[in-house]
């Protein structure tokens, strides 16, 4: 909005006569003008004057003034004064006043009016101002200026606060760059500051100077940008001192100073590295193509000592204040054109293997042999399995002797009782009494040979970890029969008989067939022993459980705590009781036991620091040294009704779910032997934060980040399991899959387990194929199977998102299950679906990423056939499909999401990409089918947990490589989708304020196979109404906008989880009440006694020319100018003073 003409004119006349004129009473009288202008609007006032040369215009009138012999101290008040509110809002401020010579002009009038608290107020604040400019803040330093500052702050006084208060913030806003900072530090201001502070804190006893004591932070927050200021701070004892004085402010309700010196607090805590001996994962394995070698890690060491960590956090700060439309794909070539396949069309045929529906003939419809089709349907297709997997596996003698002495490598006991147990097993089997009765919760400590894989155990041991990577053996299928021959004349054991008489009945879960999956389950470390929860089974608690409350600055007690523990050594105990590269670490004997060597565990060490506390250190994913998030361990050996804290210390996301509600899970054993055996959200005093860890390597750009929670355990001597969110193993899905296909009618379902590939560890990945048998071999009903439309279902392509496939068994259970809309979803489709993509990061507990080190969902574009076979393959399988004309209606990929609540879709439209991103692209003639929403907003109406105006159809540059944007710019597949589930829960819905649990996520799995019907060819030919209406289906929903869900959605935390990395800025309508109010204050009149003579004549000789009604905000009421002669009475001049090269002399 422009100023009329008249006002424009106006301004710049009034701009060109301060600039020109010569006598004191035009120019006082033009600075009174401007005063008023500015005083009576608002900052626009001030933004338009800075636009017309406003700023240029007052810099030259306080060089011409302050340069005069004898300055004229009314006019220089008044310049100063407006300078200082109209350069705030100035950006370019500092290099004008350089360029104007003004800055040096200023520091000397400061220099010469350091007994005047009103004239050196006035050059402090201008000072400030100019600070902003990084090269005009090191001028000032460079001539003297934080020296001059610094010797303006006193010790404890209550005269002349504002200029106190004023000369703070200009030493705060010098420390604004290195050079200053790094001078602070060497002239040991850094103490002096402290002791400043406690001064002012300790005889502040009236709480009037709490703005001087805030500044006092605010410059030690700067100070200790550096390494070298939080060295000195360190040494200086401000940790102590400001915790003490920190306390005494808590007492007394001073929330104002608490939080920035717990700020400063966190910052200055001394860098601790991680305990480890190195932040390589402590899993490795050889890849393909890279003999004994593992792959590079950035491990690039910080030699920057004297350089400020703060820098990164600039870096990340500005990185997420880009602007999102900037990563969003304007090209429209590369929205709209298909790219060519990655691969000629002859390697495609090997898929022909993965669609039996097209070529099976359906002999087994006769109901006589439906048995046997059971059978020979798991290994239908073994030959040409064998033929895709070219890798050979080891031979059979080496697979014997792996049975052979799985039973005598079972790992030992940490506590000693293993022999105990064992004799007590083989002692009850032999005189056939109930071992049920005799077992304790502490019998199921996951070091005891209870819980061993034995005798069937199949695992890598280190010699074949040496070999290349075996892939799948051609003898699958047949491997299977014999396991489940050794498992039926398997003697009944201990264990069998507890499963008899206590094993709870979980649907679809079968302990036996879990043991004898675990068992041919590869692993990089050679798992030989099962996690109870994972043999057990889990059942969902019978209630829904609620969001936790977060405890009032429960983040802050937790710092505290911690930094006792630099403060106050004596009860800090810092002991290594579990190392999971140490086997042979025994843990004190009343100290929790931890394990977490078994499928998809995630514990690296335990290390006790107090009685009652615990920081727990993740393992990076494999062959890597990020990515740690994930944790699922055991421990035992706890007492009843006390608290444990449990730190897991080197968390590396930058904010949690946890921080809004979100509970980590625990299972009991005691609990499951009677009759509960259920994962419970649990823990107290929940928060996640920054810490003070760094790298054991030191290698930079790592920032970890601390989840906190409190555990009080229901027994004694329990044996307990705690993890990030419901475990979802490898071993649970073969065990699962084969489950479904015992459970399946075959006349009613077609049901096929096949194996994509072979992952790199040699684990299989398996595809499944459900659809609905025909109901005859007549030529029709063949010919309707094969042409119906295909849904591909993918999930867990990142291992830790444990969530994913517990939607995906929601999916597969509803698909197999006999509800009438799953039958009329087997009619009108073919379901291929892959539940794991990442097996091998799965079973060995990674977070991220495959065995590679790499995220194999940014992989989609050129996957190595090599490096990334799960995904090779898988896109093979779509390229084959769609080279046969079945393109998939709809492909999603199920995903788990740890900083947003509900159940979404990511989705992608050309058309909301353009518009979201401003391109220029005219979107008009663009032609795009919606129908990319038809299923979003079909589960808006069907699924609880899910949200629509969560979801997204935007196609971002940083996730070209994903499935979802690779299948739909690549296959053509319009209904292309992620689906996100929360960890933690809903704030919409019926759900809202709960935390989601195994039931509402396989509700969710069965919702989106609800929500196909939608998508259906033709609706009212294939359902009935009722059909129909008991889902409610309702097409007629409200559009909704897409918005960018690729952020937080959440406000910010009650509590900074970052340091802040400096103090809050002053702001404009703060340093404008600072100078009115120092203008004003009578009892600061500092011009003597022949001062106050030359005052009253300047209002009495101008007061009749002033109107009351325009009262200036900067003068007292009705000042007016004193003549020349009057103000060369003033004993300062400017004698001396002398301008070379850019610095000062007097």
């Amino acid at each position: 909005m422009t100023a009329p003409p008249t006002s424009s004119s106006g301004l710049e006349v009034l701009l060109s006569a301060l600039q020109n004129d010569g006598d004191v009473e035009s120019t006082l009288n033009t600075l009174n003008i401007l005063d008023e202008l500015l005083s009576a609007g608002t900052d626009r006032r001030i933004h338009y004057m800075i636009s017309k040369g406003g700023s240029e215009a007052l810099l030259s009138a306080l060089v011409n003034t302050g340069c005069s012999f004898c300055p004229n101290y009314t006019v220089l008040l008044l310049l100063l004064h407006l300078l200082a509110k109209v350069g705030h809002r100035d950006r370019g401020i500092g290099r004008k006043a350089q360029d104007a010579g003004a800055v040096l002009v200023t520091l000397n009038l400061l220099k010469h009016n350091i007994t005047h608290a009103k004239r050196a107020a006035a050059c402090l604040w201008v000072i400030q101002v100019f600070s902003s400019s990084v090269s005009t803040a090191n001028l000032i330093g460079a001539n003297h200026g934080l020296d001059i500052i610094f010797h303006l702050i006193p010790q404890y006084t209550t005269k002349h606060l504002h200029t106190i208060r004023a000369a703070i913030n200009a030493f705060a806003a010098l420390l604004s760059t290195k050079a200053n900072v790094r001078s602070v530090v060497c002239k040991g201001y850094v103490s002096s500051l402290l002791r400043l502070y406690e001064d002012w804190h300790s005889k502040d006893t009236q709480h009037v100077a709490i703005a001087i004591r805030l500044t006092l932070l605010c410059c030690l927050q700067k100070v200790t940008h550096s390494t070298a200021g939080r060295q000195a701070f360190i040494s200086q004892g401000g940790i102590r001192l400001l915790y003490q004085t920190t306390q005494t402010c808590l007492s007394k309700g001073l929330e104002s100073l608490v939080e920035p010196s717990v700020q400063l607090l966190r910052k200055c805590l001394p860098k601790t590295r991680l305990p480890l001996t190195s932040d390589q994962s402590a899993y490795t394995f050889p890849l393909p193509g890279r003999p004994g070698a593992v792959p590079d890690v950035d491990l690039a060491p910080d030699d920057s000592s004297e350089e400020s960590d703060d820098d990164e956090a600039e870096e990340n700060e500005e990185a997420e204040s880009r602007d999102y439309d900037e990563d969003l794909e304007t090209d429209l070539n590369k929205l709209r054109l298909r790219p060519d396949p990655d691969r000629p069309k002859e390697l495609l045929l090997q898929y022909s293997r993965l669609c039996p529906e097209l070529s099976h003939d359906f002999e087994e419809l006769d109901l006589s042999s439906a048995s046997s089709s059971s059978s020979s349907s798991s290994s239908s297709s073994s030959d040409e399995e064998a033929v895709l997997l070219s890798r050979v596996s080891p031979c059979s003698s080496r697979r014997d002797r792996r049975r052979s002495d799985s039973s005598s490598n079972l790992s030992t006991s940490s506590s000693g009782c293993h022999s105990e147990i064992e004799g007590h097993s083989e002692r009850h089997t032999e005189e056939h009494t109930p071992a049920a009765a005799q077992l304790k919760p502490r019998d199921f400590h996951s070091h005891s040979s209870i819980l061993s894989t034995s005798p069937v155990s199949r695992t890598m041991t280190g010699e074949q970890r040496g070999d290349a990577p075996p892939g799948l053996r051609g003898d699958e299928q047949v491997d299977e029969e014999e396991e489940e021959g050794a498992e039926e004349s398997h003697h009944c054991t201990m264990i069998d008989r507890l499963l008899e008489s206590h094993g709870a009945c979980v649907p679809h879960h079968e302990p036996k067939l879990y043991r004898a999956a675990a068992a041919r389950t590869r692993s990089i470390p050679g798992f030989s022993i099962l996690a109870f929860p994972d043999f057990w089974g889990h059942l969902p608690p019978p209630g829904h459980e609620p969001m936790a409350p977060r405890k009032p600055n429960i983040q802050r007690q937790k710092v505290f705590e911690d930094i006792q523990r630099f403060l106050n050594t004596d009860d800090i105990i810092n002991q290594v009781v579990f190392d999971l590269e140490d086997s042979s670490l025994q843990s004190p004997s009343e100290s929790l036991r931890f394990f977490s060597n078994f499928e998809c565990g995630n514990l690296r060490k335990a290390v006790q620091v107090r009685r009652y506390e615990y920081d727990l250190i993740l393992n990076a994913d494999a062959n890597s040294s990020q990515h740690t998030q994930w944790f699922y361990f055991e421990v035992s050996n706890m007492v009843t009704d006390v608290p444990y804290r449990f730190n897991v210390i080197n968390c590396e996301k930058s904010n949690s779910q946890f921080n809004y509600g979100m509970q980590p899970v625990l299972y009991s054993v005691r609990e499951a032997l009677e009759g509960r055996p259920h994962w419970v959200r649990t823990g107290t005093e929940i928060c996640y934060f920054r810490n003070h860890f760094c790298p054991a390597q030191d290698r930079r750009r790592t920032t970890f980040y601390t989840l906190t929670f409190t555990v009080t355990f229901r027994h004694n001597e329990d044996v307990c399991y705690l993890a990030y969110h419901y475990p979802y193993t490898y071993s649970a899905l073969k065990a699962h899959l084969k489950v479904l296909q015992k459970s399946v009618d075959p006349s009613q379902v077609f049901f096929r387990q096949q194996i994509l590939c072979g992952s790199l560890a040699g684990n299989s990945c398996p595809v499944v194929t459900i659809t609905a048998s025909p109901t005859s071999r007549a030529w029709k009903d063949l010919h309707q199977l094969r042409n119906r439309p295909y849904i591909v279902l993918t999930g867990r392509v990142h291992p830790g998102e444990s969530n994913a496939s517990w939607v995906m068994k929601g999916t597969l259970e509803f698909l197999c299950s006999s509800d009438p809309v799953a039958q009329s979803l087997r009619e009108a489709f073919v379901f291929k679906i892959i539940p794991m993509l990442n097996p091998d990061g799965v079973i060995n507990g990674t977070n991220r990423c495959d065995l590679n080190s790499e995220d194999l969902n940014r992989q989609w574009c050129k996957p190595d056939p090599v490096l990334s076979p799960t995904i090779y393959h898988a896109k093979g399988f779509l390229y084959y499909l769609n080279s046969i004309g079945q393109t998939p209606l709809v492909f999603c990929d199920y995903h788990g999401h740890s900083r947003k609540k509900n159940v979404f879709l990511y989705g992608c439209s050309v058309k909301e990409t353009l518009w979201q991103s401003g391109s220029a692209v005219n979107t008009v003639g663009l032609k795009e089918d919606p129908g990319y929403r038809t299923i979003p907003k079909t589960l808006d109406r069907i699924a609880p947990a899910f949200s629509f105006n969560s979801c997204n159809y935007l196609v971002e540059k940083s996730r070209s490589a994903t499935a979802r944007v690779v299948v739909w710019r690549e296959m053509g597949v319009l209904r292309s989708y992620t689906m996100e589930s929360t960890y933690n829960g809903c704030d919409q819905g019926i759900y809202k304020g709960l935390q989601t649990g195994t039931r509402e996520l396989q509700e969710m799995g069965m919702k989106f196979c609800q929500s196909l019907l939608s998508v259906t060819k033709d609706m009212k030919a294939v359902y009935s109404r009722s059909l129909i209406s008991s889902i409610n289906l309702d097409h007629n929903i409200l559009d909704h906008k897409s918005h960018n869900c690729f952020e937080d959605d959440e406000p910010p935390c009650v509590e900074e989880i970052e340091y802040s990395s400096d103090c809050p800025a002053l702001k404009g309508c703060d340093l404008d009440s600072d100078i009115n109010s120092n203008m004003s204050d009578s009892d600061e009149e500092e011009y003597g006694d022949e001062g106050h003579r030359v005052a009253k004549q300047q209002r009495g000789s101008m007061g009749q020319l002033q109107q009351p009604s325009l009262k200036s905000h900067l003068l007292p009421h009705l000042i007016r100018p004193a003549s020349t002669d009057t103000l060369s009475e003033m004993k300062h001049t400017c004698n001396g003073r002398n301008f070379s090269n850019g610095h000062l002399t007097s």
